[in-house]
């Protein structure tokens, strides 16, 4: 099954949140204006592509869904780095079927600077473990990752894009990741659902989208069945 960049950093503010995910996500309530900042996060990723000028970008779907196809994203990569392409976008990478997609690549004379986008006016903690988790899946896949940066959005649109450099403190979580990685993916395996009892997990650093199910509030549960029903 794996981990993706995504899994890991839920799974590490609650392992139940990542089994939710994985064996009940009919569940899952995104508030609206949730929503509006993971759009407009997107919007700024896709802008954030050209800063360095010309890219290639390793997107690719799986046949007529807006899926990706992680397993074609990852060896249309290794064929870019493989021809020295300056600046890769969404540069996807597999280790033992755990993946990420670097937002920006960008060619060094002996490596690759890594830059992680975020739609935000400062660097936040997770933003770098976040990066951590990336960095370690690139360190296992021999990608020669040498700075590593955070872009977080400039005061207007005649800067738009600052670059924090984060390099020392995202390596620093290789082995934290390593020691977690395997066994969030043995947990979202089990057939039995994760049990743990609601706290601070439920909406720090972010508000859990199952918070209602896991507070018993079963007539967000019942609307949450409706509409994966309807779907």
């Amino acid at each position: 099954m794996g981990i993706t960049k995504t899994d890991f950093m839920r799974g590490m503010q609650c392992p139940k949140m990542l089994w939710l995910d994985k064996h009940k996500p009919r569940l899952k309530v995104i508030p609206p204006e949730t929503q509006q900042r993971l759009d407009a996060g997107n919007d700024f990723g896709d802008r954030a592509m050209a800063m360095f000028g010309d890219y290639e970008e390793m997107t690719v779907y799986r046949p007529g869904t807006t899926v990706p196809d992680k397993k074609a994203m990852a060896e249309k990569t290794a064929e870019h780095l493989a021809k020295g392409t300056a600046v890769i976008c969404e540069a996807a990478f597999l280790y033992y079927n755990n993946y990420c997609a670097a937002d920006i690549l960008r060619k060094t004379e002996t490596g690759y600077d890594f830059y992680e986008v975020k739609n935000s006016p400062e660097v936040h903690a997770q933003f770098i473990k976040d990066a951590g988790f990336q960095y370690y899946i690139m360190n296992r896949c021999r990608v020669p990752v040498e700075r590593i940066f955070i872009v977080t959005h400039g005061p207007d649109e005649e800067s738009p894009f600052v670059i924090n450099d984060v390099t020392a403190e995202a390596k620093s979580y290789l082995k934290w990741v390593n020691d977690n990685i395997w066994n969030l993916n043995r947990m979202q395996k089990q057939a039995e659902e994760y049990k743990i009892e609601p706290g601070e997990q439920c909406t720090k650093p972010y508000e859990c989208w199952y918070y209602a199910y896991c507070h018993g509030t079963r007539a967000v549960e019942d609307a949450a069945e409706e509409t994966f029903l309807r779907d």
